[in-house]
């Protein structure tokens, strides 16, 4: 998403990984992640080492400079896991150490932790599976799908799929993003986070439209649906929104995009 919010290189930002709702796998793109929104200089992962399914983990922690901290299960059936991490968590929050938390977990344990930390001041963004209850997501400031870190993107904006052929002369239909087809459609949340930055000559700036889209939703992520930029998923209702480009002072560019009638 383009300029959702601004890149802070030096906000210091705390990684904590709950080992037993989180994949290896991903790691290299969760540190990616976490890096658009500052410098993890803080990489911790709990859970219970002597357990099967976290050795899944332990050929990464060397390459990716993560500690692991130990939390022994103390009854059978219950997760240690969360206790230790939201305890660490407090205490780097009070130590003044970083700037922002990166919480990688899809357990709702979290949620009273994320609003706790937002009421500090503090950025705090959230990794986990789609099936995150919605709290904890919408206790962060921003939530990412592990999902959309392991999609192959479109660069650029597909061929509409209609659900039906055309008949000659018919006008197209609304735009239907293919292999998306059980999420729900964007299109009210891109008209709402239009109408909170639409400007008075009816125009709004792209940048302003992203921020209110995670204000909206934290979880929202043009990757959800197909697209890497936010801007290519406007392309693909060419019906409903206008799109142009505007050159600023210092020579940049901006996109912005106004509702068609």
């Amino acid at each position: 998403m383009e300029q959702e919010q601004p890149v802070t290189r030096t906000r210091r930002m705390a990684m904590l990984i709950d080992g037993d709702n989180a994949q290896p796998s991903l790691i290299s793109n969760m540190l990616a992640e976490t890096g658009k929104y500052g410098m993890v200089i803080i990489r911790r992962i709990y859970g219970d080492w002597t357990t099967a399914n976290m050795s899944g983990w332990k050929d990464v922690l060397q390459t990716y400079a993560i500690q692991p901290i130990q939390q022994f299960r103390y009854t059978i059936g219950k997760n240690a896991t969360d206790s230790a991490m939201i305890i660490d968590a407090m205490d780097i929050l009070y130590e003044d150490r970083v700037d922002g938390f990166c919480l990688v977990s899809s357990d709702s344990d979290y949620t009273r932790l994320a609003t706790r930390i937002r009421e500090k001041g503090i950025f705090v963004m959230g990794i986990g599976k789609q099936t995150t209850p919605r709290a904890f997501v919408n206790a962060c400031d921003v939530f990412v799908f592990t999902e959309n870190l392991q999609k192959n993107l479109h660069k650029e904006p597909r061929p509409v799929k209609e659900k039906e052929p055309r008949r000659k002369g018919e006008k197209p239909g609304k735009p239907v993003v293919e292999e998306n087809e059980n999420l729900n459609d964007p299109l009210p949340l891109l008209k709402q986070a239009y109408d909170l930055a639409v400007q008075d000559d009816g125009w709004a700036f792209l940048g302003v439209m992203g921020t209110q889209l995670r204000q909206l939703d934290p979880s929202f992520d043009p990757r959800t649906y197909g697209y890497r930029q936010l801007s290519l998923l406007m392309q693909a209702y060419p019906d409903v929104f206008e799109l142009e480009m505007g050159k600023k002072g210092d020579g940049t560019f901006n996109v912005y995009v106004r509702l068609k009638e």
